[in-house]
């Protein structure tokens, strides 16, 4: 008597009605071409010979360009846009640590020169 073990049952195939998880590709490419555009706008307001209110505000542009280009590497395909946004907060929240440094020696600056 020979005893025979079943056969482990084949997996499922994956079903082509699942939706792709992430950016497709025109979200990816739209991403990245609104953060080169924000830099290339700022550069615009910042060498523009009328207005100090454009020179002003785009030379805040060109910070927040700065900050947002480091979001480029992950517009890609397949990236999930929490994850781009998950990056995002992360730059902005470096940023405010360095605005608070900068706060910070700035008063102790002053207390410095007036001490």
């Amino acid at each position: 008597m020979s005893q025979q073990t079943p056969s482990p049952a084949p997996t499922p195939a994956p079903s082509t009605d699942e939706q792709p998880t992430g950016m497709t590709r025109a979200q990816a490419r739209r991403a990245e071409f609104s953060i080169i555009g924000l830099c290339l706008v700022a550069l615009i307001f910042i060498f523009q010979p009328y207005s100090l209110t454009l020179f002003t505000v785009g030379a805040g542009l060109a910070v927040l360009g700065g900050l947002a280009f480091n979001l480029v590497p992950f517009c890609r395909p397949g990236v999930p846009a929490s994850k781009l946004v998950k990056v995002a907060l992360i730059v902005l929240a470096v940023l405010a640590v360095a605005v608070g440094l900068a706060i910070g020696s700035a008063k102790l600056y002053a207390i410095y020169l007036t001490g």
